[in-house]
């Protein structure tokens, strides 16, 4: 078993990352923070494969556990969940010494923490992503949040969990769809952070899921490393830490637009990630290496992750765009690269995008400026 601690001056943390990990949560919370009273938050899913395992784990542990089983899907994460959650806190005693136990994807894993960050002003959360989509990026670093109609996490909070614990095993029943979903945040990785997990990619890609989920336990440290190294550095999102949105400017309103029924999270940071570097190479060519976006989008092809923009009115993607978090009164920070492993943040705006997104032709581009 592997421990990456995320050293955060307020709440440092471990993520333990382990193969036959979620047969013994009960064992690990109780070592690690106690015997609690748990709220075990999962989707219908997800629940089925495994919430047996974490109830028996965390009562032969002596913990005092209730389930609370939700939707599954984007729509969950809504305000409108949120009346239920509480509910569920409420019936169960569930106070300020015992814990919110996320069992899912993203989905859960946002939802559980804000719930847990706003009931009684703050409780203790444990992430137990199953997702490889939560595993490599929603699992750590605090973010917790609900969507609304407007925009994708746009109420939320930073809450940084108590602990993390990854268990490779739950990837195997994965659908193929959120495969490939957590594959996008794994390329971003490589792409602003780790130039040798780019390479990994490249190498395993051929040989589709199989190759790499054999290289899956080497992937994952990797993401977890290096996110658990800008976290340590920003923890509130004001500096460094804002590289770990490239291609989410756009992939978020490409989401938004859709109404969350459309691409996933990783195909629409796909998209963005291969739009903005195609963008750069175009305008200021000075700034990024001489083919880095044919070598992103070499590997997002080998990966069956999608790069075309969708047909959605370019209008209503900018002003998706200008609700965007990075924004700043006028401007919007938007994450370049310099090379393959590096990035940087632009001060922009939305208008950085709106000839590409009137073209829809990446061999025409001229960015306004």
């Amino acid at each position: 078993m592997e421990s990456i601690h995320v050293n955060l001056a307020e709440r440092a943390y471990d993520v333990l990352l382990g193969r036959g990990l979620l047969g013994c949560v009960g064992e690990e919370l109780a070592a690690r923070l106690g015997r609690r009273g748990v709220l075990v938050i999962t989707d219908d899913r997800v629940g089925p494969l495994y919430l047996q395992r974490v109830l028996d784990s965390l009562a032969r542990a002596g913990h005092r556990a209730a389930p609370l089983t939700l939707p599954h899907g984007e729509s969950t994460k809504s305000l409108d969940t949120l009346p239920r959650v509480y509910a569920a806190l409420a019936a169960h005693g569930i106070t300020r010494s015992d814990l919110v136990l996320a069992l899912g994807g993203g989905v859960i894993g946002d939802l559980s923490g804000f719930a847990a960050a706003t009931w009684m002003r703050g409780v203790p959360f444990v992430q137990l992503p199953t997702s490889l989509l939560a595993q490599v990026d929603a699992s750590v670093g605090g973010k917790v949040a609900v969507d609304l109609p407007q925009g994708k996490n746009l109420v939320g909070a930073f809450w940084q969990p108590s602990l993390v614990l990854i268990d490779p095993d739950t990837l195997e029943t994965l659908p193929e769809r959120y495969w490939r979903d957590g594959l996008g945040e794994v390329v971003k990785t490589g792409c602003i952070l780790d130039a040798g997990l780019f390479a990994l990619l490249e190498e395993a890609a051929p040989q589709g899921r199989q190759g790499l989920m054999a290289r899956i336990d080497e992937i994952l440290l990797r993401c977890v490393r290096a996110k658990a190294s800008v976290v340590a550095e920003d923890e509130r999102d004001t500096g460094r830490r804002m590289i770990l949105n490239f291609g989410h400017t756009l992939g978020h309103a490409v989401e938004a637009c859709e109404g969350y029924t459309g691409h996933s999270h990783g195909e629409a940071v796909a998209i963005g990630m291969s739009a903005v570097a195609h963008i750069q190479e175009a305008e200021h060519p000075e700034t990024i290496a001489p083919g880095a976006a044919a070598r992103l989008d070499a590997l997002l092809d080998a990966l069956s992750l999608p790069r075309a923009l969708p047909a959605l009115p370019a209008e209503a993607l900018l002003q998706a765009m200008s609700l965007d978090k990075k924004r700043a009164g006028d401007a919007l920070r938007i994450i370049l690269l310099r090379r393959i492993g590096e990035a940087f943040a632009l001060e922009s705006s939305p208008a950085f995008y709106a000839r590409y997104l009137s073209d829809r032709a990446l061999t025409r581009l001229t960015v306004i400026r």
